[in-house]
């Protein structure tokens, strides 16, 4: 899974019509609302502003007046195929006078996000678990050891009759962690993982 670095704009003419992609990063449907509200605002002349979200438990499709699945269905399936997260795809359609029928408009809508994401930087997401880690006193060095050891970061310590050290770790480390931690403690140890 993947998401952009920073946003990434391509330009396509089709039968003198203008289709602008447009790649975003953000967080949530109401970021992409404020994202729309600018774009529509920069582009007033614009006769389409269509776009399609997926977002981290969220996503979205509006083909702002084109036929039915010619416009944000396309672009929707470049994102799917692209395997990415967090991001608005938009493309605003400038009419240049010449009906592109729907196989047309599937084509340049699709080929507008496509060709934004050639520009576009990608990095990885990285999933990222919470655990609290409780030890005895005396252990707690060597929990610490292996936090380094497996880049995983602390983000809190409490000490009541245990020590309990909360750390964030990224998931694809984390079964390796969790195994030498356990080994290296000889099973003296509780893990506590949130829901």
């Amino acid at each position: 899974m993947f998401q952009l670095a920073a946003p990434a704009f391509a330009e396509i003419e089709i039968k003198k019509s203008r289709f602008l992609g447009q790649l975003y990063p953000l967080n949530s449907r109401a970021e992409a609302r404020q994202q729309l509200a600018q774009i529509r605002a920069q582009h007033p002349d614009a006769v389409h502003v269509c776009w399609a979200l997926i977002c981290t438990g969220d996503s979205g499709l509006d083909d702002d007046g084109e036929p039915s699945g010619t416009a944000a269905k396309p672009m929707y399936n470049v994102l799917v195929h692209k395997d990415v997260t967090n991001v608005l795809a938009v493309v605003v359609r400038y009419w240049g006078g010449t009906k592109l029928g729907a196989g047309g408009l599937t084509r340049a809508y699709g080929q507008a996000i496509s060709d934004a994401f050639k520009v576009a930087e990608l990095t990885e997401v990285e999933y990222m678990f919470e655990w609290d880690i409780v030890c005895a006193y005396a252990d707690e060095s060597h929990v610490r050891r292996l936090c380094d050891k497996f880049a995983a970061s602390v983000t809190e310590l409490a000490y009541t009759e245990s020590a309990t050290i909360s750390i964030s770790l990224k998931q694809k480390i984390a079964s390796s962690f969790e195994a030498e931690l356990i080994e290296m403690l000889k099973g003296q140890v509780s893990i506590i993982k949130p829901d």
